[in-house]
Formats: structure tokens, sequence, C-alpha cells
């Protein structure tokens, strides 16, 4: 029989990630009970590139965060594209709504380093509990949580008024509640490894490639785009990613793959083969584009990959869990403060209606953009004419990394602004 945890809480958070962490932080400091349960031990790995956009680097600062360099951090000026023949190196745009450089820091002691914020904001963290599947009243709402506990499994219940699911691509929690994944929007996969590399580790640009070639036929482009991100600590994550729009996908080994591609860079970086790899190659999926929806329903909201909202314009995923979180929070905050019942409901439908207008119109874009670079022929053209117009393609960084001001922008801000206003949400 589950022992069963009751009225510890106003708020379970399950999963410890930068979504889960995020949400944690800052309902404890509106000052709700906040549980936040992590079915791992910190300190953890993730499979990511580990580069921050100032997207996330916003969502840091206003978590309290230190990002200086003293504080551990990698500092990068902006991003370094490499494709159709150009090396174009472009810096992150002077906007007053974010700041103006991108971060690099391993996830197995960011994730920690966040966990330990919501903490310190008050939220009580349990690590080891894995959460089975959620608590159902008479009439289907969520009121808590099953979970085992430890390496003997012991069941346990954990009560709390509302559930927020950020836990992970797996989304186990939002399936129990019949959500399934959309078929119809898009899905990545990525794989990287760590290497020794000295002499690209202390990079001030995350570096993209839009074209990967063979080593073992220069002639031949590989699918996909790759990335190679200096860790600042003699070490580089390197990897790559390919999106379902294309054909490739689903039929490459994409493990060897990353060793073809990295076979082709320049023997001094010490990318080809295991001499200096440290780690296995690990891969994980990267579901965009709210490919879960709704993100609230029955007293649970979905945060990050739970909801599927990583850009499907450029992989970022933590940016958009860590501000999904600080909004299902504020959300949270209000719908707790009214009685429960149908004016609490209302409330708490203000979660994904809110997520909608803030990104459904660029998400809706984002899909188009997934098909056009999925086709082979139009990603060369685009590359061969696009890369020698740094005025394109500070435009397009600002596109795809979702890096506007609001208001008085300059005219590519209005642009972009406008193509997301009107293009219908997904």
């Amino acid at each position: 029989m589950n022992e069963t945890v009751a009225d510890e809480a106003d708020v379970i958070v399950v999963g410890a990630g930068p979504g889960g962490s995020a949400a944690a932080y800052h309902m404890a400091k509106h000052g709700l009970r906040v549980l936040l349960l992590e079915k791992t031990e910190f300190p953890r790995e993730k499979v990511c590139g580990d580069g921050l956009t100032p997207r996330a680097v916003r969502q840091l600062v206003r978590m309290g965060v230190d990002t200086s360099e003293k504080a551990g951090w990698l500092h990068n000026r902006g991003l370094r594209v490499i494709g159709g023949g150009v090396r174009l190196e472009l810096d992150w745009p002077d906007l007053a709504s974010f700041p103006n450089y991108g971060l690099v820091r391993t996830r197995l002691d960011f994730d920690d380093m966040l966990a330990q914020r919501a903490v310190a904001a008050g939220a009580l963290l349990r690590t080891g509990v894995n959460v089975t599947g959620p608590v159902l009243d008479a009439d289907g709402q969520a009121i808590g949580v099953e979970a085992k506990l430890g390496p003997a499994k012991e069941p346990v219940q954990y009560r709390a008024p509302l559930v927020i699911a950020a836990d992970g691509v797996s989304g186990k929690l939002p399936l129990a509640m019949g959500l399934a994944k959309r078929d119809d929007r898009p899905i990545g996969v990525a794989v990287r490894r760590y290497y020794r590399s000295p002499a690209r580790a202390n990079d001030d640009y995350l570096e993209s490639w839009l074209e990967l070639r063979s080593a073992q036929d220069r002639d031949r482009l590989l699918p996909g785009y790759g990335w190679i991100f200096g860790m600042g600590d003699g070490r580089v994550n390197a990897g790559l990613g390919i999106l379902n729009s294309s054909d490739a996908f689903g039929k490459t080994n994409y493990r060897a793959m990353l060793t073809d591609w990295l076979g082709s860079t320049p023997e001094d970086w010490g990318l080809r083969g295991e001499e200096n790899a440290d780690g296995p190659i690990l891969g994980a999926a990267l579901p965009m584009g709210f490919n879960r929806v709704p993100h609230y329903t029955r007293g649970m909201m979905l945060v990050g990959d739970s909801g599927g909202m990583v850009n499907p314009m450029n992989g970022e995923g933590i940016a958009y869990a860590m501000e999904s979180g600080e909004l299902a929070a504020e959300v949270a905050v209000q719908a707790l403060a009214r009685a429960a019942g149908p004016d609490r409901e209302r409330a708490l439908r203000a979660y994904p209606a809110e997520l909608k207008i803030r990104f459904g119109g660029y998400y809706r874009l984002g899909g188009v953009f997934v098909k056009l670079i999925g086709n082979p022929q139009i990603m060369r053209v685009a590359t061969k004419h696009g890369m020698p117009h740094p005025t394109l393609m500070r435009f397009v960084l600002k596109l795809l990394a979702n890096l506007t001001d609001p208001r008085d922008g300059d005219a590519m801000d209005r642009i972009i602004n406008g193509l997301t206003k009107v293009a219908p949400a997904v």
C-alpha cells in the first residue's frame, strides 16, 4: 500500500531540469510551498550542446544566477556560421530586452546550480524520486503524483492542488493524462560528444556548421547541421542534429555520422578518432514547436520539453523551458489564490493562452523553416547565396535565435515581430 504524503505543498513540480527548477524558484519566491521531485541524483549529465543564447542568459539573470566568468561561465560574443565556403562571425545583437552575450557550461553542474537556486528560494527538493504517474480524483483531476523512492522503490503518493510536469521528452505524466505527441509538429535528434581540444576550448563564439562533409568523401554532404562549442576547460562539445523533415531522419547511424564529419576537421583540433574523446557519444530527441498540447489540463501544467517547447529554428530548449517555467509560476500564483473550482480553472487556462501568444506564431514560422531546410537543394541554394551577405545573415541570426526588441526595435525587429504576429499560431 502506498504511503501518502498530503498537504505538504501547494504545487508539485516533477523534474528538476531547467524548466522545473525555474518554475519551482519563481513559485517559491512568491510564497508558494513547492515540492520539487527529481528521479536522479545531482550532479547528473544530460545530452545537450551546452551553449546558451542571450535568451537563456536573461532567464538565468532573472533567477539571480551569477553569470560572470569568475563564477565559472565561458562567455561568447555571438555565432560563427560555416557553410557555402564562407566563415561568418555574427555578434549577438545589442537589444534592450536581452543581454549581448551567450554562455557555455556543462549540464553536469548547470542543472544542479538551478535546482539549488530553487532550494534557496524555499522549494523542497527531493532526489531519487521516480514519479510513475498522476493521482487522479473521481473527476479525473490531478491531485498529486505516485512515485517510487530510492533503490528499494518504496511506493509513495504526494498530494497537492496543482502538478507541473517538467519530466522532459518522455512526458510520462502528460501521457498518463492522455496527451500524446503530435506527429504534425517537428522533432529532431541530436548526438554529441566531448573531446579534449586545447586548440578550440576557449572559443568566444558558438560555432554552427550548416554543411557537414564526409571524411571518407569530401565531395559528399552529410544530412543535418553541426556544432563545435568550446567549453573553456580544455574540451569542446561537438555534435550534430537532424530534423524529421530530412529524408535521412530515422534511417541514419547518427553516431557514425558524427565521427565521419569530425574526421574531416583539421587534425590539430584533436577531434578525429578516439584518442582525445572524453566519454561516449550520447543522443537525445528534441521535441519542437508545441508537439504536445494542451499545456494545461485537469490540474496539470506542462513545462519545457514535456510540452514540446524546443525552438524549431535553432534547436534551443533551455531558454524556452525556463521561460515556460517562469510563466507557469506566475499563473499558478494567481490561480492558487482563488478558491478551487471554476474560478481557479479559468485562471489556469491563462497559461496555454499566453504561451500561444508568445510563441505560437513564431513556432508556426519554425515549422515552415524546418520543412524548407529539410530539402537539401533548398539548403544548398540558401547557404550559397545567403552566407556572403552579412546584413541578411544578421537578420537570420535574430530570427533563428528569437532575439528582437518588442518595442523601439530596428527595421529587422519590426519585420520579424510582424511575421510572428501574422503567422497563425500553432
